[in-house]
């Protein structure tokens, strides 16, 4: 007989953990970030923070904000890197995949600027993990368009386990 398995995650649950594993894949020094585009159940599209495609790293000494040592939330606009709901955006516009009704899972919820382009991609619903700074402009502008903004109430980090 088999041995008794995990309960099987619910659709949150399982597209917040993958969520988590695209986050991996940041090179920011800073703090790493990710986004995952569903429609249907499926997966179109993921991102996660980082300089732009052709352009160095920020561990690599690419960002220059990234490699200063200006405070949190500070010299913003020296920062050369892409945010992941951008970052998952952008991808499935460049493979000419339509993001209209889709939802998107962060691992932190959104900045006023990705606020925007989400509602301009045609995304009808925000999951996020972590709260970073949602400020009421933010949160106005997301109701007004009709975005539905929601923290996942309860999810638990995946542990995730790389071989050496």
């Amino acid at each position: 007989m088999p041995a008794p398995s995990a309960p099987r995650p619910d659709w949150d649950t399982y597209f917040m953990d993958i969520a988590h594993v695209v986050k991996t894949r940041s090179n920011c020094t800073r703090r790493n970030v990710a986004a995952v585009i569903v429609k249907d159940r499926r997966i179109i599209s993921t991102g996660y923070n980082g300089a732009p495609r052709g352009v160095r790293n920020c561990n690599e000494g690419g960002c220059p904000r990234c490699a200063s040592d200006a405070p949190s939330g500070t010299a913003l606009g020296d920062c050369i890197c892409s945010h992941a709901e951008e970052n998952a955006i952008t991808q499935a516009a460049y493979h000419g995949i339509s993001t209209k009704g889709a939802t998107i899972y962060v691992t932190l919820s959104p900045c006023l600027m990705c606020s925007k382009m989400i509602i301009n991609a045609g995304i009808r619903e925000v999951v996020y993990d972590e709260e970073y700074t949602v400020t009421e402009q933010t949160r106005a502008i997301l109701a007004e368009a009709g975005v539905a903004l929601r923290r996942l109430v309860g999810y638990r980090h995946p542990v995730l386990v790389r071989e050496a």
